[in-house]
């Protein structure tokens, strides 16, 4: 008896079992696997070895010849799918028709790379049904730049003209849903690489609705934006799609919004989610994106957290026993398991090869006087001693942050917003009042924001050098420069002008249909454009600005995903010149914290695909705030400091709590000139041995640098495709 219950004990669970979770799955057991999934998932490290190839006489059907496929299986570099399993005929050839090989058009796998091909390989045998018994949903997790629309375009034009069971097309209308940004971008690609001729898609637009795509017979692909798709759902349900493909997949993470109920309200079951960030925030978002490719894979929401998200968090605190580590990192794997069968994730580095070096620096610069004494102020305010005492709520913290944020960029942002709200009649929040208090008397008595001069902001004096020395040395070449805020990029905007620099912008005011045209022109070599004026959060998604060779991020974003793909704009295909990257960061400050945890969050992204703890709307306990409400003045790099580097022996700064990997490494404060790893996301190991600049280094060989160095009080630096450096 427990608890009042009466229990019989069937049997004894192996403690393998239950730590990896397998017990608590549907039925007992694994998932539902086809017997050719594990074949398939074993070749995959090398696809290409048995699918290129047509199958053998022995798997084909007694008492039917092929035949003849739309392409010759046995042509020289021809990309063949792989042929179903008896398991799979039995389940979806009822008609006994013969198998045909299903071979990539050639004139598309002409320009194909080896991680496209496995790409395609991977989609079609995930929406056949190869992978995992009755489920047709796939998750294409590459990051920017791999080539995720030509894969998805080769998969359509393959399915809708060839199947396995005797030719017959599997798919006949699709249906692909974008941001609007890149309904446009879709329309080009499918242009570039089949032509009007091949194939007749149909983008909805204001000259297009989706009316005319429901009564023209031509037409067999839908291109639509989400918004557009709520508006028209009653139109497009009425239409049979067999494929649902969904780029930007993960404005999908929650399954309760409107977006996510109208596409399941769509009878498709071959789904596919495109997206370079696969989850942004939490555990829960990864099982919203696994259930709408695949629904019910996983079980209910409920069971997840407990058998997966609870073990696989707990394992990653600080006090985290070994016993609770061991079952999360068993947790992790299985459901890494589970679901690896129908994600593929690759990183930049299949490509890195293909393209020009890039440099990659970390910049911290030196805080202005005004900073640093408007700083002191904010630390000392009664709004921040009662974050630290634990006597607010979670909203008053976050206004602490955003005005350190903003002092970190320029203090004139933080003077606009204390004016702005002592002229607001609707000004009635006290810890927000406190925090401002005094503030005012730190700037100069006739101080003007829209005055506001370079030498305040210790960012804005490196920007400022940096740009001039690009200009000076590769005075063909532009600049894209980054920023979270449409207030950073005003004042941006104001530099440019004050110093004859030719620019372009794109944020989130740009109409839709002037996107594309502006970073067209920004990318042509005939631009009389500088620079590229960019905000990572309304205009950075699916943009390629290869015109531009040297990025600049200004200023820090939670989410390193906002981050990495705000940096990943200029290192793309097509790029002709050498990259230059600058992350500018104010020494000691919020913008090194926010770093640090970008850093020391990410090591959860290597246990489920790609996943990561950071967002703006996390709790945080009172030590973190400790540590974030801090400012370090006599440090270089306080990162630099945590990763106990031999250079400088240990320092502890006590309340920091970015996690220290111990290796064994000669660090001096010079060059180094080890080759490093480039893998994304970056860990603690890995920065470890990128190379280390203090601002006081006197022989610095990067011309860049030197020019900003009496600003900047440390650099970090990676060279990728260091070997092909002219």
């Amino acid at each position: 008896m427990i608890g009042g219950k009466e229990v019989e004990v069937m049997g004894i669970i192996s403690p393998d079992d239950f730590n990896s979770g397998r017990c608590f799955q549907l039925g007992g057991g694994s998932l539902a696997i086809s017997s050719s999934s594990q074949a398939a998932k074993k070749c995959f490290s090398n696809p290409f070895k048995s699918v290129c190839k047509p199958s053998s006489k022995e798997n084909r059907p007694n008492g039917f010849q092929d035949r003849k496929p739309r392409h010759d299986p046995h042509a020289q570099n021809s990309l063949v799918m792989s042929r179903p399993d008896n398991n799979h005929q039995w389940m979806f050839n009822k008609n006994c028709s013969p198998i045909v090989d299903v071979v990539i058009d050639p004139y598309l796998v002409y320009h194909l790379r080896p991680h496209q091909k496995e790409g395609i390989l991977f989609l079609y045998e995930c929406v056949m049904g190869m992978r995992v018994n009755g489920r047709c949903g796939a998750i294409l997790a590459d990051e920017m730049g791999l080539g995720k629309t030509l894969q998805c375009i080769s998969l359509i034009w393959t399915l809708q003209c060839q199947g396995p069971y005797g030719g017959k097309p599997v798919i006949k209308k699709t249906l692909i849903v974008t941001p609007g940004s890149l309904v446009n971008n879709w329309r080009k690609e499918f242009q570039k690489w089949l032509g009007s001729e091949r194939i007749k898609i149909f983008p909805v637009d204001q000259d297009h609705k989706v009316e005319e795509f429901i009564k023209s017979p031509f037409y067999s692909v839908l291109i639509i934006s989400y918004e557009m798709l709520l508006r028209s759902l009653d139109q497009i349900k009425n239409v049979k799609f067999d494929l649902l493909i969904c780029d930007e997949g993960h404005r999908l993470k929650n399954s309760a919004i409107k977006t996510t109920t109208a596409l399941i309200s769509l009878s498709c079951e071959k789904r596919i989610i495109l997206t370079g960030t696969p989850v942004q925030n939490d555990l829960q978002e990864f099982f919203a994106l696994i259930d709408f490719v695949n629904p019910g894979i996983l079980g209910s929401l409920s069971s997840y957290r407990k058998i997966y998200e609870e073990p696989i968090i707990l394992s990653r605190q600080p006090s985290a026993s070994e016993e609770e580590k061991e079952l999360g990192e068993k947790r992790a794997a299985e459901l890494t398991c589970l679901t690896g069968l129908f994600i593929l994730r690759r990183t930049q580095e299949v490509i890195n090869k293909y393209l020009p070096p890039k440099i990659e620096n970390v910049v911290f610069c030196r805080p202005g006087a005004l900073q640093i004494e408007l700083y002191r102020k904010l630390l000392n305010s009664q709004a921040v001693r009662f974050c630290l005492q634990g006597l607010l709520g979670n909203s008053p913290h976050l206004i602490c942050i955003g005005a350190l944020k903003k002092l970190c960029n320029h203090p004139c942002l933080l003077f606009n917003s204390i004016k702005g709200k002592e002229c607001s009649s609707t000004w009635d929040e006290n810890e927000e009042r406190s925090l401002y208090e005094g503030l005012v008397n730190v700037f100069p008595a006739d101080y003007n924001p829209l005055m506001f001069t370079e030498e305040e902001s210790g960012k804005l004096q490196v920007l400022l050098k940096l740009l001039a020395v690009i200009r000076e040395l590769c005075p063909t070449e532009k600049v894209v420069l980054v920023s979270n805020y449409t207030q950073t990029l005003n004042i941006l905007q104001e530099v440019c002008r004050r110093h004859g620099y030719a620019f372009t912008r794109l944020d989130g005011q740009t109409p839709v249909s002037q996107r594309q045209q502006i970073v067209d022109g920004f990318n042509s070599k005939y631009s009389s454009d500088f620079i590229f004026l960019l905000s990572s959060k309304a205009g950075g998604v699916g943009l390629n600005l290869i015109g531009g060779s040297h990025l600049i991020l200004y200023d820090i974003d939670w989410n390193p995903a906002t981050d990495i793909q705000a940096m990943s704009r200029v290192w793309r295909d097509g790029q002709k010149h050498p990259v230059h990257i600058y992350r500018l960061l104010t020494t000691g400050t919020i913008e090194e914290k926010i770093y640090q945890r970008q850093i020391s969050k990410q090591d959860l992204s290597g246990a489920v695909v790609d996943v990561t703890k950071t967002s703006e709307h996390i709790q945080f306990s009172v030590e973190e705030l400790k540590n974030l409400f801090t400012l370090h003045e006599s440090s270089h790099c306080v990162t630099h400091d945590l990763l106990d580097c031999e250079c400088t022996g240990d320092k502890d700064h006590t309340g920091d709590s970015l996690e220290k990997v111990p290796i064994s490494r000669n660090c001096q404060l010079g060059p180094h000139h080890q080759k490093s790893s480039s893998l994304k996301p970056l860990s603690m190991s890995q920065l470890k041995q990128w190379k280390h600049f203090s601002g006081d280094h006197l022989n610095l060989t990067d011309p860049f640098l030197e020019r900003i160095r009496e600003n900047v009080s440390f650099f970090f630096q990676n060279i990728t495709n260091q070997s092909t450096v002219i």
